[in-house]
């Protein structure tokens, strides 16, 4: 047991490594272990960040710059997916990827299929779901969406979600570990309102569609009129 892993029962086995990793590099190391995180399951956000949350509230780090280099990492290791996706195309992607350790290949059918109905817009919304929150970029990638908007989308999704839970273990001080608990619903509550907010735009978009052909024929008929 090192030396911040000492000091509290809590921070034990990988937990602990994680602990005095962080405690010894820096909110960089938050950044590391969230790159990590994307691109190696065994390295849970929802460990590593209210963790890092709990640290700022000690003082020990920024609050600020561990959600900015958390997002910076989150964002680097969707870029690796991304030209994996775009070099080898998505079913050689797919089929690389499986065969990393604890890596299901049904979350990379999920995220497919995620990619595949929902458009560009799953590379936003997907960050908040599990088994999808990274692998997200693979389909993306394959289907070359321009990279300024996925790095957009993968920034802006990232940072909200590393926010709440460095936010969360921050707010709990030394019961930074129900975060983790409080995870699944979390992500849950929070997809469905950004899906309600989905489908009303979608649903916004359909109706001033829908009334643009009305719109253009009145305005022919004003034109017929004035002429006349």
């Amino acid at each position: 047991m090192t030396a911040l892993a000492a000091t509290d029962p809590q921070l034990t086995g990988l937990t602990g490594f994680f602990a005095d990793f962080i405690d010894t590099v820096g909110e960089v190391g938050v950044g590391v272990l969230t790159l990590l995180e994307t691109l190696v399951p065994p390295v849970p956000s929802e460990v590593v960040l209210p963790l890092a949350g709990f640290l700022a509230h000690q003082g020990r780090l920024s609050l600020l710059w561990v959600v900015v280099l958390a997002t910076a990492g989150s964002l680097i290791g969707a870029w690796v997916f991304y030209a994996l996706g775009a070099r080898l195309g998505l079913e050689r992607a797919l089929t690389l990827v499986s065969k990393v350790p604890l890596v299901d290949r049904a979350d990379l059918d999920k995220a497919s299929d995620w990619f595949h109905r929902h458009g560009r817009s799953s590379v936003f919304f997907g960050r908040f779901v599990p088994g999808v929150r990274s692998l997200i970029s693979l389909p993306a990638g394959a289907q070359r969406m321009p990279l300024l908007p996925f790095s957009l989308a993968t920034a802006a999704g990232s940072a909200i979600w590393n926010a709440a839970l460095v936010g969360a273990g921050y707010a709990l001080g030394t019961q930074w570990e129900k975060v983790g608990s409080y995870v699944g619903t979390a992500s849950n509550i929070l997809l469905a309102g950004l899906g309600v907010l989905l489908i009303a735009v979608v649903v916004r978009r359909a109706v001033q569609r829908a009334r643009r052909p009305v719109d253009e024929v009145e305005h022919s008929r004003d034109e017929v009129t004035s002429a006349r």
